[in-house]
């Protein structure tokens, strides 16, 4: 068995793989970058160097691939069949080995068509004669005929001859008007005085003559009766089987790359596809014009009989195939979607021994990887089966390479290039040039502009290339047909217009000044079918409003408008510096106070000639706190100023005129009196005098209190609890402050620590309406430690509510908790109605 040893005289990047193929090992090495190969054969540590001349006569020969890989044949019959071969990376100019394939005759002695056919070679005979027929005879001795680069060699059994395929001792014949090369040969064997002669025979197809080429396939008729080889007429063909590079193929495989093998009475016929796996395209580069080559290496393998003889014939032919050049130059094919605003371009197919070098645009030139760093996209797509590639380039319409040119309503873009390719390994270059040209119809969307005028927003949009296709939002409502109805809305066909008041629920306050709110309108066009933002638009306008109005005889309004920078503030909670003081109206979006100068914790000041009246607007402190532990907004506080001029004087005209009748006295009221007493216990039928204050708690300890209508036999009055609060100090204003009740229900903040008592008919109540009775945990005192002194004032504000004549929503409404509430209780909402006030204590608390 042979061994082949390939040495590490080689670059990293070749690869080198062995494989045996019946009586021939197979050697694949490369790629070799343009560079031969120097095969030697080690013996006993020494290498011969394998000329061509030496290796025709030993059984070695080479071809190369399109991509400079180089495929080693070397029979398991070589001379050297028991030593080493050496492979290694040789100069360009090195010899290298012939090409496959190399003719050579394998007989068998014992074949009774040659002279020793009975038995085998006796060890004591050898070669000492060659007979060529050329067709004429032609005698050499061993020695001449090595000279002449035969290889020859025998055993026992075998017979081994080798030739080069261009020696002048072949000859071709026409077989079934098939010309094939054929050498036809007698070796003499001689010993003392005996001799025997074995004959010897080879024909092979040429290529010409017995290979047609069509556009698309390749025809290669080989004789079904191949004359030189066969002695007699009685021939039977026993098996036929195609492979390619050496390797048989099963039937289901050669259908799979569909290629055809067709029997009939004179030729076997083999169809090859051009471009079918098991070959390769090679590119050629003439006067710069791109041309291929298809190269593939089919093989028959023929077992016949012949029955005179009674031997069978293996016969098996490799026939390298390389068809004519062929013209097909690489298509561009442009894959631009105009939308994406993408230049798309193929280009091929191409050989797989074709590599892009650059692109040349019209100001410059670019490789491949300044096109990626660039933006491009350049990709290399080789085909499933490797024979043939094609690349791919895309360039944005937005890139300096790309021209525009402007036209009516219609924008040109075009992208001049060619590409710069090389065919490897021979470097030989040459370019493809492309032209790709998209037209886009200019996408004018649509506009928007507006403005405003004392009291209104005013919005017009001019509708773009595709007209009134857009959905509006104003704010955060969808513009629908009733508001669009509501807002004045217009159209013409190329516009439409609306107006939206300065008050409307779509507008948003950004800040209030001295005398107006800086407003703003918020529009946004929106594709109904991506629901993608077309147009966003925006027109802030400052309004002139009355936010605080001073009248002459102390009362002072104020208008508080819920902005953009506190979305969770409501209004409603909103009050004075006097927490009792809440707005008169309000709704989510605004609220209205009305006071008066020495009500709800407004301050004085004596400036020269002028009184100034202070108050603000902003939350209580619990509902502040409860705000800043849950979102990030900031602080709601507005100031109110009222100046009055202190040397103004206000004539009133008045005039009289004669009594109808004579004045009479009518029944009226006295002024109610209220009062705020402590009791023991919540039995409430014994409570602290006057005289036992200050009256001392522990924290741990309850107080009940109870509020009474004085001197009053009127059972249609009730008595309502409005706000009740604790303070530090006699005056019911100070700070700290506890609240206790809030508009007539527990402190929302700590509801329990608040319980209201009903109150019920008994000796001491005749009318149990004229009361109001609730009882306070002493720890609602105990979180604020460090304001907390030795005493404590509770205060409250009550309101009388007639059953016959309420005061409106201050008598009417209920606690949302109905379970921390008096039975019957109604909470009083501030409403600019007077309220009684009471204060007890002090009341001292010991922890």
């Amino acid at each position: 068995m042979a061994v082949v040893n390939i040495e590490a005289q080689k670059k990293p990047s070749i690869n080198i793989g062995s494989q045996c193929l019946g009586n021939v090992m197979r050697v694949n090495v490369g790629p070799l970058g343009g560079n031969l190969l120097e095969v030697a054969v080690v013996i006993n540590n020494s290498a011969i160097l394998l000329t061509p001349s030496l290796a025709s006569q030993c059984g070695f020969s080479m071809k190369m691939d399109q991509l400079g890989n180089a495929v080693i044949y070397a029979s398991l019959q070589n001379c050297f069949a028991q030593n080493v071969v050496s492979v290694k990376r040789a100069a360009p100019d090195d010899y290298g080995l012939p090409e496959h394939p190399i003719l050579g005759a394998n007989s068998k002695f014992g074949d009774p068509r040659r002279a020793a056919e009975k038995q085998s070679i006796d060890a004591g005979f050898r070669i000492t004669t060659l007979v060529f027929y050329t067709p004429g005879e032609k005698l050499m001795n061993v020695v001449e005929a090595q000279r002449n680069g035969y290889g020859i060699t025998n055993t026992a059994t075998r017979l081994v001859l080798r030739s080069p395929k261009a020696s002048p001792e072949t000859y071709i014949q026409n077989v079934a008007e098939v010309p094939m090369t054929v050498l036809r040969t007698s070796v003499i064997f001689e010993k003392k005085w005996l001799a025997t002669q074995i004959d010897a025979a080879i024909a092979c197809p040429t290529l010409e003559g017995s290979v047609s080429f069509t556009q698309n396939t390749i025809t290669w008729f080989l004789p079904r009766h191949i004359d030189p080889l066969i002695y007699s007429g009685q021939f039977k063909l026993l098996e036929v089987h195609m492979g390619v590079d050496g390797q048989r193929l099963e039937p289901a495989e050669i259908a799979a790359r569909r290629y055809s093998l067709t029997v009939n009475d004179v030729y076997i016929i083999v169809e090859i596809p051009i471009g079918a796996v098991g070959g390769y395209f090679k590119s050629h580069v003439q006067d710069g014009q791109y041309l291929t080559s298809y190269t593939i290496e089919p093989m028959l393998e023929l077992l016949w009989t012949e029955d005179s003889i009674n031997e069978d014939t293996r016969y098996k032919v490799l026939l390298p195939i390389t068809t004519p050049l062929m013209s097909r130059p690489p298509q561009v094919h442009d894959n631009t979607v105009k939308e994406e605003r993408i230049f798309k371009v193929l280009l091929g197919p191409l050989g797989s021994d074709v590599a892009l070098m650059n692109i040349t645009f019209p100001n410059e030139v670019l490789t491949v990887g300044d096109c990626t760093a660039r933006g491009y996209n350049v990709l290399e797509h080789m085909s499933p089966n490797s024979s043939s590639k094609v690349f791919t380039l895309e360039v944005p319409f937005t890139d300096g390479a790309v021209l525009q040119m402007k036209g009516t309503g219609v924008t040109v873009y075009s992208l001049q290039l060619t590409f710069g390719l090389l065919v490897l390994p021979e470097f030989a270059p040459f370019s493809h040039s492309a032209y790709l040209e998209a037209k886009l119809v200019d996408i004018v969307p649509p506009s928007v502009s507006g403005g405003c005028d004392y009291e209104n927003f005013y919005a017009l949009v001019k509708y773009g290339t595709g007209g009134f296709n857009f959905k509006i939002m104003l704010g955060k409502r969808l513009l629908t047909p009733g508001l669009a109805q509501q807002y004045g809305f217009m159209e013409n066909g190329t516009h439409l217009s609306f107006t939206v008041p300065f008050s409307a629920p779509d507008i948003v306050y950004e800040a209030v000044e001295s005398s107006s709110i800086r407003s703003r309108l918020d529009m946004v066009l929106i594709n109904p079918e991506t629901n993608i933002n077309v147009k966003e638009f925006s027109v802030a306008c400052n309004f002139f409003s009355t936010l605080t109005e001073c009248f002459p005889n102390g009362t002072m309004t104020a208008l508080a408008v819920k902005l953009e920078s506190v979305p969770s503030l409501n209004p409603s909670q909103l009050t004075l510096k006097d927490p009792t003081c809440g707005p008169t109206y309000s709704d989510d979006r605004y609220a209205y106070f009305v006071f008066t100068g020495n009500s709800c914790g407004t301050k004085r000041k004596f400036l020269p000639n002028m009184m100034l009246y202070e108050n603000e607007i902003s939350l209580p402190d619990e509902l502040e706190m409860q705000k800043e532990s849950t979102t990030n907004e900031p602080e709601y506080e507005l100031k109110v100023s009222c100046y009055y001029d202190i040397n103004k004087t206000h004539a009133v005209a008045f005039h009289t005129r004669p009594r109808r009748s004579e004045p009479y006295a009518e029944n009226a009221r006295g002024e109610l009196q209220v009062a705020i007493r402590l009791a023991t216990d919540n039995s409430y039928s014994m409570f602290h005098s006057v005289e036992d204050y200050p009256i001392a708690r522990y924290l741990q300890q309850p107080l009940y209190f109870e509020v009474e209508l004085m001197k009053s036999a009127n059972p249609q009055l009730s008595l309502e609890l409005e706000n009740c609060w604790a303070t530090l100090e006699d005056d019911r204003t100070s700070q700290p402050r506890w609240n206790l009740i809030i508009n007539g229900c527990a402190n929302p903040v700590d509801p329990n620590q608040v319980i209201f008592h009903p109150v019920w008919a008994d000796a001491r109540v005749q009318y149990p309406p004229h009361f109001k009775r609730f009882e306070v945990l002493t720890f609602a005192f105990a979180e604020d430690q460090d304001n907390l002194s030795s005493q404590l004032f509770v205060h409250c504000d009550v309101a009388i509510c007639d059953a016959r004549n309420p005061l409106g929503g201050a008598c009417n409404r209920q606690c949302s908790n109905q379970e921390n509430r008096i039975k019957g209780q109604r909470r009083a909402v501030l409403d600019g109605h007077s309220f009684k006030h009471v204060t007890l204590g002090p009341i001292l608390i010991s922890q």
